[in-house]
């Protein structure tokens, strides 16, 4: 009995030891796996956007082939075909505005212009549209806010680009022109009648060229690419946008000839 009643106590304490050390052994030993509720952040996903509020963050220069790749142009999927006459990017923002408008432009900051003259889908209108490329979102708010003011004193206009015979009127006409800021970019687009007769106010027509160009392609589109595609991850402003009419000019040399 006594032998057997140690031999039963040295099991006990070798069964405490051997208990011991895989608690030990458990305590040290980081879980492998465990289940949690913190999301999984993707640190790809940081590099997928681009803050468009400023040139520091978005610092690749604008260029046609990204803005308008192609001889046609079709704002949304199922909609109607813009033909593209002529490109120009170039770093004097005066060729697009002239004026105080121009003037303002420069001192905001803009060093990049890059725009096309089209036509429209039914041949009636023509079109210049293009991108402004200024310092950040606030110089950006700033000519959007002065733009309107000079436009209805007729200290400047947006001046259209001529893309070869027949589309003299786009730099003479009278013109309805729409404007929107997103981030440092402000988009813009003229619109004439091809046959350089004044457009009615209500033209549904004119206002529907605006929308397919400014909120549709260049916002939604070009810029909204871009944004996807940066190396920094902020949130975008809303864009907020202008439109107004500018009176026809027969005493200037068009831009961009």
């Amino acid at each position: 009995m006594l032998i057997g009643g140690a031999a039963v106590l040295v099991l006990l304490a070798l069964c405490g030891l051997a208990v011991a050390t895989l608690l030990q052994n458990q305590t040290n030993t980081p879980p492998a796996a465990l289940p949690s509720d913190q999301p999984v952040v993707d640190q790809s996903a940081a590099a997928d956007r681009s803050d468009l509020d400023s040139r520091d963050t978005d610092q690749s220069a604008l260029t046609v082939k990204e803005v308008f790749p192609g001889k046609q142009l079709v704002p949304s999927d199922g909609g109607q075909t813009y033909q593209v006459l002529k490109t120009q990017a170039g770093t004097d923002c005066t060729v697009a505005a002239t004026g105080e408008i121009g003037d303002l432009l420069v001192r905001l900051g803009c060093n990049q212009v890059v725009r096309a003259t089209l036509r429209s889908p039914n041949g009636d209108y023509l079109v210049t549209a293009g991108l402004l490329n200024l310092t950040d979102a606030a110089s950006a708010q700033r000519a959007r806010d002065r733009i309107r003011q000079l436009l209805d004193e007729r200290q400047g206009r947006f001046q259209g680009m001529v893309a070869g015979d027949g589309t003299e009127a786009v730099a003479k006409a009278a013109a309805r022109v729409g404007w929107q800021v997103r981030g440092h970019y402000i988009a813009y687009c003229l619109v004439t009648r091809a046959d350089g007769e004044q457009i009615n106010s209500a033209d549904a027509k004119t206002r529907d060229i605006l929308y397919d160009m400014i909120e549709v392609y260049l916002n939604r589109g070009v810029l909204e690419r871009r944004a996807n595609g940066g190396v920094a991850n902020q949130p975008t402003v809303s864009p907020t946008d202008g439109t107004a009419s500018q009176s026809a000019t027969r005493d200037r040399n068009p831009s961009g000839n």
